[in-house]
């Protein structure tokens, strides 16, 4: 029999009933249960049970509870009648076939009420924030492998702690999903909730996440993941010539890895920061052919990368981050048999390099007698390469040349990306003069 879970249930004078309701319930069971909150609340005298008062507001309840949990599934439970402690299993199955890291409860919202509306429209701001695949994602009945919640510094002390929770684990690339939930009414939401919610995902939206912004060219990284039909174009591209056993140098947070990986035999997932391999040993938690591996491509075990028979070396948009660009070429040679092939997208066009290159560590932008030369003057014969992304060339050069931007503005990479679909099917059939990109694929001789 699989272990209960541990609750976590934040209450405040008014919802202290509710929550102490809830505990009586669940000792009887045998559950942990940490209570945390202000003011008095009836406490069922039980081993089980755990209350800790003096705390005002949700966030710093949730925060102090947190330190006392023993159990590797947490159940972040509000103490309202709407939500039933019945949810629980539910909630906790994906977790506990490793499926997911955070489950959340999706309600079934029907009606006009003020609540319910604002309800949805946060979630709606919340998708925009974070690129969850959740339609309800500041649901009030949670459950999470525990040692992820752990990890998110929470800072919040208030309601707003709801949005921060999902805007944190999506910054860390956890796995999320959610399972229907039954309520048995409206859950109550004040105006003050709604609005703290709204102010916290404002300011993830607009400024730098607290838990990421010890890496400025996360933010382009994260907005770049959000970008689906760009990613897709770029994922068919290179599924297009790849063979069964793959090496991704410079797989930052897994958006291209993720394009790659369904139906490969092995797919190994070379980062140099330890910051992005942690996010990809989270995001691909539970797929054992995909290895992230820590290591610089001037530091990497080539004779134990050469020794797993790989076909297959991909670069998106990371050969302009290493210094030595021939001499990584070499690397790349010296790994795949006669025939292997190494795919690479680079970013192009040195007119084009400004401020957002800087930002994400580039060292230069190609040009094609530039990227061949590298290729074929170390052990590769190109064998294809193309422009790519006509179209993009006047929004970069005015973010990162004229305005200086440090990062794509979110709101104009998902106008783009509503666009990236109808690019494709016409880059396509046309050959581009020129782009921002260019694709190559080379073989080695």
């Amino acid at each position: 029999m699989s272990p209960s879970p541990s609750f976590v249930i934040p209450f405040s004078p008014t919802s202290a009933p509710v929550a102490a309701r809830f505990a009586h319930t669940l000792a009887s069971q045998g559950t942990e249960v940490i209570l945390a909150g202000e003011g008095p609340i009836d406490a069922p005298s039980s081993p089980h049970v755990q209350v800790l008062q003096g705390l005002k507001g949700k966030g710093a309840a949730i925060r102090a509870a947190l330190g006392r949990v023993t159990g590797a599934i947490t159940v972040l439970q509000d103490a309202d009648t709407a939500y039933s402690l019945e949810n629980s299993e539910a909630l906790c199955r994906p977790i506990r076939e490793d499926q997911a890291d955070a489950v959340f409860g999706s309600r079934q919202m029907m009606g006009l009420e003020a609540e319910l509306l604002a309800d949805r429209a946060l979630g709606q701001v919340t998708r925009f924030v974070t690129d969850v695949p959740l339609t309800d994602p500041l649901c009030g009945q949670r459950a999470f492998r525990t040692e992820a919640l752990k990890s998110v510094a929470l800072t919040s002390d208030d309601d707003s702690v709801d949005a921060e929770i999902v805007v944190k684990l999506a910054a860390q690339l956890f796995r999320m999903t959610e399972v229907p939930l039954v309520l048995a009414s409206t859950p109550h939401r004040t105006l003050a909730t709604q609005l703290a919610r709204l102010r916290t995902l404002v300011r993830y939206a607009t400024v730098a996440n607290d838990a990421d912004n010890q890496h400025e060219g996360y933010t382009t990284l994260e907005r770049m993941d959000g970008a689906t039909n760009y990613n897709a174009w770029l994922g068919q591209r290179f599924r297009e010539h790849l063979g069964r056993r793959v090496l991704e140098i410079g797989a930052g947070i897994g958006t291209i890895t993720e394009k790659l990986e369904q139906g490969l035999e092995l797919l190994i997932a070379l980062e140099v920061d330890r910051f992005y391999v942690d996010r990809l040993k989270n995001k691909f938690r539970g797929k054992p052919h995909i290895r992230p591996y820590l290591s610089d491509v001037a530091l990497a075990d080539w004779e134990a990368l050469k020794s797993e028979r790989l076909d297959s070396i991909v670069l998106s948009n990371v050969l302009e981050h290493i210094p030595d660009d021939a001499q990584a070429v070499r690397r790349f040679r010296q790994i795949l048999n006669p025939g292997g092939k190494v795919l690479v997208l680079v970013p192009a066009l040195p007119q084009l390099f400004g401020a957002i290159d800087e930002a994400v560590g580039h060292h230069r932008r190609y040009t094609p007698t530039a990227l061949r030369d590298v290729l074929e003057g170390n052990g590769f014969e190109v064998e294809r390469m193309e422009w790519m992304n006509l179209v993009g060339i006047p929004g970069w050069f005015m973010n990162s040349r004229v305005m200086r931007r440090r990062s794509v503005p979110k709101f104009q990479l998902k106008v783009y990306d509503r666009i990236a679909p109808l690019l494709a099917r016409a880059e396509s059939h046309v050959k581009l003069p020129v782009g921002m990109s260019l694709f190559t694929v080379a073989r080695a001789t």
